[in-house]
């Protein structure tokens, strides 16, 4: 198994519903006095439904708050169509040698960069291990505290524009503004091109330009959406994430940590990833 995943175990929970019948004894006279009730239902009978609570509405301009997409953000682009790949973006796939999807190596095989604890990146932080996000709003910038890595990002939402040559970083350099009360649109340039995109090992260039659009559907619910757009990797845009679902956590939630260690790193290299390698 990759050692930067880590594995959810889901408990399913069984409900058990008892029912009894009441059966009125023939004949047997009722005293006048005894108020009239409503014979039980019987097996197969329609039950009332409970009507659905309906979440409360969302705040306008407001995102902030700890977020889980659950077990769906931690491989979103899986499955996902991508567009087909420049010539420049199926050579620089061609070294890439990823622990999981269509070009799968074996463990010991992968040249994957997380596993020697070099940071996702941009946009990979949002297209894998997207778990637990608190994000956080003043009055110039949004920030977005990631728990896997343990990293944050600036959005800054002061007006000003993204800069058209930005010096290359892991997490580029990020602008956003509100498009409506419950829709912020963030835009990202500049990002370093020594990351992968995503977990599956397809590229980007320091070309890559992504949007992504977080609609606040109620109280307690945002869709996020991420579109990648990279003339020099891939033929036309394209959307690795589409309406993900992020719920509202409690405020008191806390945020596990999930650092890559290096040691820890070097240590899983020498007893597994290096011996399964040699027996292949």
């Amino acid at each position: 198994m990759r050692q930067h995943l880590a594995a959810f175990v889901v408990v399913g929970i069984g409900v058990l519903f008892f029912s009894s019948l009441v059966r009125a004894q023939a004949g047997q006279p009722q005293a006048a006095t005894a108020p009239v009730k409503p014979a039980p239902a019987q097996a197969g009978q329609p039950q009332a439904a409970t009507p659905p609570v309906k979440p409360a509405p969302a705040p306008p301009h407001d995102l902030s708050g700890i977020w889980d997409s659950g077990q769906k953000g931690v491989l979103p682009t899986t499955k996902v169509v991508r567009p087909p790949m420049t010539p420049w973006g199926q050579a620089k796939a061609a070294e890439y040698k990823p622990g999981w999807g269509p070009r799968e190596v074996p463990v010991g095989l992968t040249n994957d960069p997380l596993d020697s604890c070099d940071p996702a990146g941009f946009p990979r932080d949002d297209l894998f291990e997207l778990r637990n996000i608190q994000i956080v709003q003043n009055p110039n910038q949004v920030l977005i505290l990631y728990e896997y890595q343990r990293i944050w990002r600036t959005i800054w939402t002061d007006g000003r524009e993204i800069p058209k040559d930005a010096e290359p970083r892991w997490y580029g350099y990020s602008t956003g503004k509100w498009v409506s009360d419950d829709t912020f649109v963030v835009q990202t340039v500049g990002m370093n091109e020594k990351s992968w995109l995503d977990d599956e090992g397809d590229p980007h260039s320091a070309d890559l330009k992504v949007e992504e659009r977080y609609h606040r559907v109620d109280h307690d619910t945002i869709e996020l959406t991420v579109t990648v757009d990279d003339p020099k990797a891939y033929t036309k845009p394209w959307v690795p994430i589409d309406k993900l679902v992020l719920k509202l956590q409690p405020p008191t939630t806390d945020i596990m940590e999930m650092i890559c260690v290096a040691t820890e790193a070097l240590e899983y290299k020498k007893t597994m990833a290096d011996p399964a390698a040699e027996s292949k």
